[in-house]
């Protein structure tokens, strides 16, 4: 038995640099050449793909619309001051209802996309057009139209994970309490519901699917959901150049792409920059670290004003589409990554880490540069740097941050920074299980 016709519930779906996006759309030309007829939902928040059926719909809800309306803005005008005038215009008149849905659900802005996902879909499946229902995210709205669908058509339904849905407080925290934030015990709520309706459903560490298996003891029992682990990978970036040779030049370039918060902080590095200063004056010379992706955290902002290094430290920001050149803002990525002397990975310091690998290894794997990185309860993680010959460090060690960052500036400055093991983590590997399960669980059905 055959089943070709996949209609993939996608909230982010072709939203340039986004990892929600970049996980499903670098895993479509692997189901294209299996012979999988994708038909695609997702938010008008990316743009339209023209390989195959593409629907992009508003979200119903006054949150999730002004944040879709904020994006399709800024994809058609760019952030100018046509989008800054329209995006507050917008934001003042849903204000109101934005309010009373918060008050009365309090959910993240993008649940109310469930909604005509869920009507689209059902009026494709009755016109007998889809024979697999894919929800990923990203979004938990995407997981909450495929359970609606699953429930009323009964159709195979299989989901994709990426970050936990339940977020543990400690160790010794297993997630069975029941959160005060609403919209966290939706979330818990919406993970019990994949492991029970859900004919395959997949994480991406194996900490998140052992604790999954905890809350959820049903899971990979007759009758319910299998689950398993996959790696998600990347495909080569785009920008990608084989011929790029690293070249050392007057500045060490410690160069952090993607998201900060006060717990994925470059100020874990600023602070181990003083004893290093004090140890080799002239280090404060040469090192720069470079933060592209998203505005600083307030720990870095403060550090930066305490210890006075705003020539150590150069904020970029989010590198967009640029104009001129036509280079995406991935392709733009690429290019300053294979530019670093050193890639930071910031992994946090939260419980949920162990459930966590940050999406940015993949490329970094790509790029072919040593990493740094500095990371907290994820022996996965942990095992995947050391085989690349990474620099390593535990975030709760100060000490062994501070001698990591000692040992980096030392090979630098002996022009011996280490060659990392080209070992990078495709897709393909990635689409080839999917499909493997699938026609596994496919066989034992019939």
């Amino acid at each position: 038995m055959q089943k070709k016709n996949w209609l993939i519930l996608s909230h982010g779906f072709n939203m340039d640099g986004r990892a929600s996006s970049l996980t499903i759309t670098d895993k479509i030309p692997y189901l294209l050449n299996a012979g999988i007829q994708p038909r695609v939902f997702s938010a008008i928040t990316g743009i339209k793909d023209s390989r195959f059926p593409h629907e992009q719909f508003l979200a119903w809800g006054p949150a999730a619309f002004r944040f879709d309306f904020r994006h399709w803005i800024a994809n058609q005008y760019g952030r100018g001051i046509f989008y800054k005038i329209s995006t507050g215009l917008v934001s003042l008149l849903l204000a109101p209802l934005i309010a009373l849905e918060k008050f009365f659900l309090g959910y993240s802005s993008q649940w109310s996309w469930a909604m005509p996902a869920y009507v689209h879909g059902l009026k494709l499946i009755r016109e007998g057009k889809v024979d697999v229902i894919y929800s990923t995210g990203g979004a938990w709205s995407a997981h909450l139209a495929g359970l609606w669908l699953k429930k009323k058509t009964g159709l195979p339904w299989i989901v994709e994970i990426h970050d936990p849905l339940v977020i543990r407080k400690s160790a010794t925290d297993p997630g069975f309490d029941k959160p005060k934030n609403r919209d966290a015990q939706f979330r818990q709520y919406l993970e019990k519901q994949i492991c029970r309706y859900a004919d395959l459903a997949w994480w991406f560490t194996d900490g998140a699917l052992h604790y999954a298996k905890v809350r959820n003891p049903n899971l990979n029992t007759p009758n319910n959901a299998f689950g398993f682990m996959v790696l998600p990978g990347a495909e080569p970036p785009g920008g990608l150049s084989q011929s790029v040779k690293h070249a050392y030049s007057e500045h060490l370039n410690l160069c952090h792409f993607g998201s900060l918060a006060n717990d994925r902080s470059l100020s874990t590095i600023l602070n181990a920059l003083v004893p290093l200063f004090k140890k080799f004056p002239e280090a404060k010379q040469h090192i720069r670290i470079h933060a592209y992706g998203a505005p600083l955290d307030p720990l870095t902002v403060d550090a930066i004003k305490v210890l006075q290094f705003e020539d150590v430290l150069v904020a970029h920001g989010r590198l967009e589409k640029d104009p001129q050149s036509g280079k995406s803002g991935r392709e733009r990525v690429v290019e300053k990554m294979q530019a670093a002397d050193v890639l930071i990975l910031l992994h946090g310091n939260d419980e949920w880490c162990a459930e966590y690998i940050p999406s940015k290894l993949y490329d970094y794997l790509w790029t072919g540069r040593p990493m740094w990185g500095i990371t907290h309860r994820n022996p996965q993680l942990d095992q995947i740097l050391l085989d690349q010959s990474a620099y390593l460090s535990p975030q709760s060690d100060v000490k062994a941050v501070e001698l990591a960052l000692e040992r980096i500036w030392l090979d630098w400055k002996n022009r011996q920074l280490i060659e990392p093991k080209w070992m990078p983590v495709g897709v393909d590997q990635a689409a080839f299980r999917i499909l493997s399960e699938v026609q596994a669980k496919i066989e034992r059905s019939i």
